[in-house]
């Protein structure tokens, strides 16, 4: 039985508490995690603290930069455990984590090392009643021993979005992967010993939130910063922790989020588009769209178009070469996503397709499988309109006018995302503006340039980061005024 160990001060760390991890494609016990004690989560802290103020802390940039360009090369040799590993914990089709999850996750470390090469100062001269004068310029210093805490959707990628940049920048973390996917962020520690990361630098702590690794981190009053992604009543919560020490947080949470579809549309492309941002990985992407508006004269066509290309999905194992979607990452959220589909029932939805479980092979029964569902019909203040489902399922409305369009688009809570199909250039930049959401995707969806903020407004999160506005939440600037 694989054990998955806690990563403290540079080792591989057991906890007399463990809990199990079940393959989400055959419901099989294929993992024993080490659940990490209040304890052992002060140890992570005061190991990080240790680094900060050590070794790490006191290291020329360049060498920082080295050493994480060592950790990208780690990454690529292990390219192929890296990626047992995220199958075996989410169950994701073998292609989409090859082609995305693990060159991803080795990017972040070498798109934020070099971002931190040419980070531009400010400086001004000031005048004195003496007449002599000074100068005042800005410097980044760290934050200092951030607490990460990463979803189970994408472990791998969304773990390195944040470590990479809070390492480039200098600081110190404590990961807390999610329960249900920790393999891969414990490997990592692997990866950073043989790099040559300080020990104390990167530490993983396991376990679940309320008394728990996660609530034992957040509210660690060593912990100088937390950076969080996942849902929104999770982020709250933390947010109340950071509140002790007025802590700065990073959030990235909920989404509800729409696509508009303009009768001039390119009609594949937003067929093909829709498809992916509704169902890829199993519609469990927080930028993944469960609300499509279709201007009316295309409406019907719209539906049709994608009860046939759902239909023709292929659901299957992860290594399957033909497969495009996986199972659900768990019991429990397959549990969760099918409340929601009787719900729609309940409400009076029609289901186009879908809507239950598929019939698997013998060897994958006991797997967290669900059906891509799409409905239609229901009034816009129902609940499988209102709340985040977080599975392949989308419902498809009609509108008239381009401002029915946006105001459907913004009457939700959230606010993460939003995909406009339109050839009409002048509406595109149009709605866009308009559209209340971090990101506004014109004819295309989740295509992302890492030097481009990203974050979301209302109940999707708090902050931004990317590029050079990570720089903003991973240090703090310091003026510094010298008398001539």
């Amino acid at each position: 039985m694989t054990q998955v160990h806690n990563f403290i001060a540079g080792e591989y760390v057991a906890s007399e508490r463990r809990f199990k991890k079940y393959s989400p494609v055959t419901g099989e016990w294929i993992a024993d995690i080490h659940e990490a004690s209040r304890e052992q989560v002060d140890a992570a802290v005061r190991a990080a603290r240790d680094a900060l103020n050590g070794p790490w802390g006191q290291m020329p940039l360049q060498a920082r930069i080295a050493i994480l360009e060592k950790v990208v090369d780690g990454i690529t040799r292990r390219f192929d455990a890296f990626l047992a590993a995220e199958c075996a914990d989410t169950g994701k089709p073998t292609a989409l984590a090859r082609s995305l999850d693990i060159p991803r996750g080795a990017a972040n470390f070498k798109v934020f090392a070099d971002m931190v090469k040419d980070v531009p100062g400010e400086c001004f001269e000031t005048a004195t009643p003496d007449g002599r004068g000074a100068i005042n310029y800005s410097v980044r210093a760290p934050v200092g021993v951030v607490g990460v805490i990463c979803p189970w959707n994408l472990p791998l990628l969304l773990l390195t979005w944040k470590v990479g940049p809070a390492l480039a920048c200098g600081n110190t973390v404590v990961v807390k992967p999610s329960e249900v996917t920790p393999q891969t962020a414990a490997m990592l520690g692997e990866v950073m010993n043989e790099a040559g990361v300080p020990p104390g630098v990167f530490n993983v702590v396991h376990g679940f939130g309320p008394d728990s690794a996660g609530e034992f981190l957040t509210t660690h009053p060593w912990v100088d910063a937390i950076t969080f992604t996942g849902e929104t009543r999770t982020g709250a919560a933390i947010m109340q922790a950071a509140a002790i020490g007025a802590r700065p947080v990073s959030l990235e949470m909920g989404g509800k989020n729409a696509a508009l579809i303009f009768a001039d549309c390119d009609f594949d492309a937003a067929v093909e588009g829709t498809l992916r941002s509704a169902f890829a990985n199993s519609g469990q992407v927080c930028l993944g769209t469960e609300r499509v508006y279709v201007e009316r004269p295309i409406f019907e066509r719209f539906v049709a178009a994608m009860k046939t290309a759902t239909e023709a999905m292929r659901i299957g194992a992860p290594d399957e070469a033909s497969t495009q979607m996986g199972p659900l990452v768990s019991k429990e959220h397959q549990a969760k996503v099918l409340s929601y589909y009787q719900l729609a029932r309940e409400e009076g939805a029609t289901v186009v397709t879908g809507g239950g479980i598929p019939d698997m092979p013998a060897a994958l029964k006991d797997g967290s499988w669900v059906e891509p569902t799409i409905w239609t019909g229901l009034p816009e203040d129902a609940r499988v309109i209102k709340e985040e489902i977080f599975g392949p399922c989308c419902h498809i409305a009609p509108f008239d006018r381009e401002e029915d369009a946006i105001a459907l688009a913004n009457a939700t809570d959230y606010g993460l995302s939003a995909a406009i199909w339109t050839t009409n250039l002048a509406r595109a930049h149009r709605v866009a503006r308009q559209v209340n959401a971090g990101i506004a995707w014109v004819n295309s969806w989740y295509l992302r340039d890492l030097r481009t903020p990203f974050g979301g407004a209302k109940q999707s999160g708090i902050g931004r980061e990317g590029g050079v506005h990570s720089l903003e939440f991973y240090t703090e600037l310091k003026n510094i005024c010298i008398k001539l």
